[in-house]
């Protein structure tokens, strides 16, 4: 591995200016079989820490409307498309919903995300959650509130900012230059244009994608640039779990290495957004998990993803603090 080079990204890295693409890549096209990675973990570590503290980062979702998509991306057991075992309801039952917040209110997690599926939610139904949003504000104050609800135009942004959203996430999934292999119902541009109306009406903007649909290192880097660049202050960073049914059910899963050298490169790339570990990190060990939280990535989510099992939260809350109490 170019160490020089490394060094070199790394003290950009730590004055906020965020390597390129082009100097991403070169650092790992000079990684050679059997070179140790601990120095570029331990300098994204570093970068995570001068930027946005020790503090890890902590959210959950519930999945507020499942199935029946319309949209065709390879990844996703709920596109009408695919032949899975995925559940269809058109609202989450409130009961469950204020089950889920309360515990994740109860553990100090602070964010919280009703995420829906399909291209968009409708004006009448974004009443219907902006009630469940208000309620749960009402009740637990402490904990901020998301919403992933579609390709959004400006005017349903700002009923969500209304009912007390302060973020609204919208995943580009993959990088520009791969997403058209991957879904042909809508585009990246389609997804761009969406984080600007949130911004406009005023919400923070969480965006990022999946790894090991079978793109490059390069796209994966493209990838956090793009986000950066579209004004993201959270990344989701997500391995694929390939789901019996869609296209990529077959999809082989990458190494625990790779995955592990892919957040550290991205966060040099985007020095001061929360690199958040979602989806997949139940598949990794322990170590690789404690690995990618002191190499990088800042923040996690606690619970179930979407339609697939996540960690122990209890679990997960004891390993963030004995993180966020290392010695640096």
């Amino acid at each position: 591995m170019d160490l020089q080079l490394l060094d070199k990204l790394e003290q950009s890295a730590l004055r906020g200016t965020p390597a390129s693409v082009e100097d991403a890549e070169r650092l790992w096209l000079s990684i050679e079989p059997g070179d140790d990675t601990t120095a570029l973990s331990d300098a994204a570590g570093r970068v995570a820490a001068a930027r946005s503290g020790r503090h890890i980062n902590t959210c959950s979702i519930i999945n507020a409307r499942s199935g029946r998509c319309s949209e065709d991306c390879k990844w996703c057991s709920q596109s009408h498309c695919h032949h899975t075992s995925c559940a269809e309801y058109l609202f989450c039952d409130e009961a469950e919903l204020e089950r889920l917040f309360s515990s994740a209110a109860a553990r100090g997690v602070e964010r919280f995300a009703l995420v829906t599926s399909g291209r968009k939610v409708s004006r009448n139904d974004l009443v219907h959650f902006g009630a469940m949003y208000r309620k749960m504000h009402e009740k637990y104050p402490e904990v901020k509130l998301c919403a992933s609800m579609g390709l959004l135009g400006r005017e349903e942004m700002e009923m969500l900012r209304d009912a007390g959203v302060s973020r609204y996430h919208c995943n580009l999934e993959t990088a520009a230059s791969y997403f058209p292999e991957l879904c042909t119902t809508h585009t990246t541009q389609d997804k761009l244009r969406t984080i600007g109306h949130a911004l406009e009406a005023g919400l923070e903007v969480c965006a990022g994608g999946i790894i090991g649909m079978g793109e490059t290192m390069r796209q994966r880097l493209e990838l956090a640039d793009e986000a950066r660049r579209a004004g993201a202050v959270s990344l989701p960073f997500n391995l694929l779990n390939p789901i019996p049914g869609t296209p990529l059910g077959n999809q082989p899963l990458l190494p625990e290495d790779e995955v592990i050298i892919s957040a550290a490169l991205m966060r040099l790339v985007a020095p001061d957004v929360c690199i958040r570990f979602c989806g997949g990190r139940a598949r990794l060990s322990r170590e690789a998990t404690e690995r990618m939280l002191r190499g990088g990535v800042s923040g996690a989510m606690v619970g179930d993803m979407l339609t697939t099992p996540g960690n122990s939260p209890a679990e997960d809350m004891a390993m963030f603090s004995s993180i966020e109490g290392a010695e640096a």
